[in-house]
């Protein structure tokens, strides 16, 4: 039976709809929560269709996510054992217990430490309601824990708009192809960054 093949097309015929931004918005929302279907499926055509919108429409996805991502942490938080049943139903469990593990084992070290999994996570090809289900399980702080959503997915459809809206349907093609490693390669771009100013601030 199939079932992710229908919510693709379906995403992709919202991409179309007049009211395309708040359905991008909205999926973008659920899919920090639950709904296995990126958003990216819809801000890429959406981007494509308009150009000169791309980076709005990459903002409200982003806007989305971030509301997404407090409700699914609350939810981790509080409402976990009784979403268990759901979880298992829907093939998630091993991949939040994953999460969870792993977000403890960073825990240990510090909550900054956790950011900078939550960061790389943010083009993981593992769903972003993983890491909030998890974090809200184990109680990251709020601080880091947000400002990792907003890079994590921030780099991801930001990074999709920009580049549909130099390159066009190419950029498009090339991003369904390509859009893992050129994610690793941005995160590692941005790590360096990061470590590079943090080292200057220390007078290094």
């Amino acid at each position: 039976m199939k079932i992710f093949a229908p919510m693709y097309a379906r995403a992709i015929a919202w991409s179309r709809h007049p009211r395309a931004p708040a359905f991008l918005t909205g999926l973008s929302f659920v899919e920090a929560i639950i709904f296995p279907v990126p958003p990216e499926v819809m801000l890429a055509p959406m981007s494509l269709a308009q150009p000169k919108r791309a980076l709005w429409f990459a903002t409200l996805s982003l806007i989305g996510s971030i509301a997404g991502a407090v409700i699914g942490y609350l939810l981790g938080h509080y409402a976990f054992e009784l979403m268990r049943p759901l979880f298992e139903w829907l093939g998630m469990m091993h991949g939040i217990e994953s999460g969870i593990d792993t977000i403890k084992t960073k825990m240990a070290e510090s909550p900054w430490a956790v950011f900078w999994l939550l960061v790389a996570g943010g083009f993981a090809p593992i769903p972003m309601k993983v890491f909030t289900w998890a974090s809200g399980v184990v109680g990251v702080p709020w601080v880091p824990y947000l400002a990792a959503m907003a890079i994590g997915r921030g780099k991801r459809v930001f990074l999709v708009a920009i580049a549909i809206r130099l390159g066009g349907e190419r950029a498009e093609r090339a991003l369904h192809r390509y859009v893992e490693p050129i994610g690793w390669g941005a995160t590692a771009v941005l790590l360096v960054a990061i470590s590079y100013l943090v080292f200057k601030a220390k007078g290094g």
